[in-house]
């Protein structure tokens, strides 16, 4: 079949060349508060392939596909942190298949925020979100905390009572992998969780633009932009000064609901492979500042352990697993700000 270029000019996407099959299920809603890029579900069990390192107290295995965990260096970075059960990962998103096989145990608490007649995931978006986070963080819980409705739309005073929910009933790290219009809401509960101790990661978006977006924005907030295989800015993926990571986005293979699996790509993705990073870190971090709280040396260590990449307006470059945790053992640098 002969590929085709195609020209977009929606939600501020202009002359942005993508091939076929992005386009074919490019996701933007009105509030644009999901717009990752969606392959057709596929129904075929992924392929899995047993951690390299031999000497890992506990069995994992990880689909072929899911490229972006041998290019963050996680399975040597579980030799250091372990089979922590003790983090917990709050998913603001469209909810959790709670029926999913690679989530099977791993929800401790939900709720709804929404005016869905359910928890679950209808459509599609956090289930993917949450599957990425529990492999690069094979022992972590999750907190399904759902903000966005099964149209994948929400507001920033849902995302708010979200945040405080989630800080309140002990999440460690709050994963938003949605972007919206700032408010003094989301503002504060963003801070507030900063200052319980929580480390709250966000997207960048996906307009391939550098104006900011929310609550990624926000300096108690990581901002995470997506990149490629190649190492490379991922396709859309925004970018600026106002980043502070990238992590792979581009191309995530992942569980759908239903027991299905498939491909997104975005900075939704990326921010998934941030927040189990965070995961692994916060398994092994110490209170060097005796501030009594860890979340400062989690974020230092991953912004500052992060591999150089060619791509501009990627903050400190592509997260590295292995030098997270190994960073976070050995601490000499000052906490970072935006």
């Amino acid at each position: 079949m002969l590929a085709l270029d195609i020209f977009l000019a929606y939600s501020g996407l202009v002359n942005k060349q993508v091939s076929p099959a992005y386009a074919a299920a490019l996701v933007y809603n009105s509030s644009d508060a999901i717009s990752d890029v969606s392959s057709p579900k596929i129904t075929l069990s992924p392929e899995t392939t047993p951690s390299p390192e031999a000497t890992l107290p506990f069995s994992v295995s990880y689909p072929t596909q899911r490229w972006g965990i041998s290019k963050i260096d996680a399975p040597k970075a579980w030799q250091i942190s372990g089979d922590d059960q003790s983090i917990i990962v709050a998913v603001l998103d469209t909810g959790i298949d709670k029926n999913s096989q690679d989530l099977a145990g791993r929800l401790v608490a939900e709720v709804n925020f929404t005016d869905s007649t359910t928890n679950n995931d209808v459509y599609g978006h956090g289930t993917h979100t949450a599957s990425t986070i529990a492999v690069v963080a094979p022992g972590c819980k999750l907190m399904n905390v759902k903000v966005a409705d099964d149209a994948g739309r929400c507001e920033p005073l849902v995302v708010a009572r979200g945040i405080i929910w989630a800080v309140d009933h002990k999440a460690s790290i709050i994963n938003v992998s949605l972007c919206m219009e700032s408010s003094p809401d989301l503002e504060k509960a963003v801070n507030y969780a900063w200052e319980q101790g929580v480390v709250v990661v966000a997207a960048a978006g996906n307009r391939g633009k550098s104006q900011p977006v929310y609550p990624a924005y926000y300096v108690s907030c990581i901002a995470v932009a997506a990149t490629n295989e190649s190492d490379s800015l991922a396709l859309l993926s925004n970018h600026g000064d106002w980043v502070d990571v990238a992590a792979p986005g581009s191309d995530t293979y992942s569980e759908l609901p239903d027991n299905q699996y498939g491909y997104k790509s975005g900075t939704s993705s990326a921010a998934a492979h941030v927040s189990g990073v965070a995961a692994l870190v916060f398994s092994v971090a110490i209170d060097t500042n005796g501030n009594g709280v860890i979340n400062d040396e989690v974020r230092q260590a991953i912004e500052n352990s992060c591999s150089p990449i060619g791509a501009t307006g990627v903050g400190k470059g592509r997260i590295n697993a292995l030098k997270a945790v190994t960073e976070t053992l050995s601490p000499s640098r000052p906490s970072p700000d935006k």
